[in-house]
């Protein structure tokens, strides 16, 4: 009892961040005053560097306490600055997940009830059983990625900004799955098993499948953040979505657009908020140089990797029998995409590196 009474005094002296302040706000807001966002989540992970006078209670079997910085090889002086751009939390996020499940079952409902299958193109159809079929693997890959790789982040907003990503890419793979089994009902002869075949041993998927396996085995939280929305994401599942965005109303299908749609707004948001918090680590007070080589040294490593696995999917614009775009105009789009990330956080491809 006496050594509890020693450390309740130990911690009742200790000047924390804002102990002096006459404001009610413990932290410092982003704008002029707190938003929500930032009341339920700045400081709602504990960190001993604030709050936590004893350091951390527990710890792993390797000895790394329960949040290390040592998950990552960026470094930060604040930990805590992020604020993700769509200011998104618990109940938001729900929000919206509800909103875009209820307008996919509508769509999905209202095309099986006017009998849109039939109006399909069977160029098409074969397209939708194969490729968007194998789709939903890369998918469900970055959202096992993003899940895996929130749990080590250093505060609870850059916690809940990649959690949120998961979420999304999760919901897509959920989605394509139940969509092309409906689907499937009014379509002869359609396999939904196809997709996963597709992905496991059609050559153009294969480089695909090599670059989502390397960055799902990297260790470093943030490298797997970095190579996967601001590479992966713009070189290959962006492209292919853009593919089946361009290609579908053209072959009489109106409701996979669609329901891509939805996706290609979630990767804007998550974009966004990798964009930002790439922004302030690569301009951190302390570490900023450190950052800057360290992601000049991932653009090298991985932006080649993607695009090789996006030119490898070059047959798949061949399949289609209406030709409304080609490859070469659909890659350009998303190189420049890719270029223009970079560039948001003065980052280039850097020398001998191309896509």
């Amino acid at each position: 009892m006496a050594g509890f009474d020693k450390e309740s005094a130990a911690a009742g002296a200790r000047k924390f961040p804002g102990s002096e302040s006459r404001n009610f706000d413990y932290f410092e807001p982003q704008g002029r005053t707190a938003t929500l966002y930032e009341d339920l989540t700045v400081d709602v992970q504990p960190d001993p560097e604030r709050y936590l006078l004893q350091g951390w209670i527990l710890e792993f079997a390797d000895g790394l306490p329960t949040y290390t910085e040592k998950r990552t090889a960026m470094q930060s002086a604040d930990w805590h600055r992020f604020r993700s751009v769509d200011q998104e939390w618990d109940r938001t996020h729900y929000q919206r997940q509800s909103t875009i499940e209820g307008a996919i079952k509508m769509i999905s409902d209202n095309a099986r009830a006017q009998g849109a299958a039939a109006a399909f193109d069977p160029s098409w159809v074969t397209v939708l059983q194969n490729h968007v079929g194998a789709l939903k693997h890369p998918e469900y890959s970055l959202g096992i990625t993003f899940m895996q790789a929130q749990r080590d982040g250093m505060s609870q907003m850059i916690n809940t900004a990649i959690l949120t990503n998961a979420s999304y890419k999760l919901r897509l793979s959920q989605d394509l799955t139940l969509y092309l089994a409906e689907i499937g009902l009014d379509l002869a002869n359609f396999d939904t098993a196809a997709g996963k075949q597709h992905w496991i041993s059609d050559p153009i998927w294969q480089e695909s499948r090599k670059a989502i396996e390397t960055i799902r085995g990297v260790y470093d939280y943030l490298e797997a953040v970095f190579a996967s929305n601001l590479l992966y994401e713009n070189l290959v599942t962006g492209l292919v979505r853009d593919f089946v965005a361009r290609f579908g109303a053209e072959h009489g299908d109106f409701a996979t657009p669609t329901i891509i749609g939805f996706a290609q707004a979630d990767y804007q948001r998550n974009l966004a908020n990798s964009i930002e918090l790439f922004r302030v680590l690569l301009n951190d007070d302390k570490h900023a140089d450190h950052n800057r080589d360290l992601a000049k040294r991932w653009i090298g490593i991985y932006a080649p990797l993607c695009a090789k696995a996006a030119h490898a999917l070059r047959p798949l614009w061949s399949e289609p029998r209406i030709k409304c775009v080609t490859f070469e105009d659909t890659f350009e789009h998303a190189k420049r995409n890719t270029l223009e990330s970079l560039s948001q956080i003065d980052q280039v491809l850097g020398k001998g590196v191309e896509i």
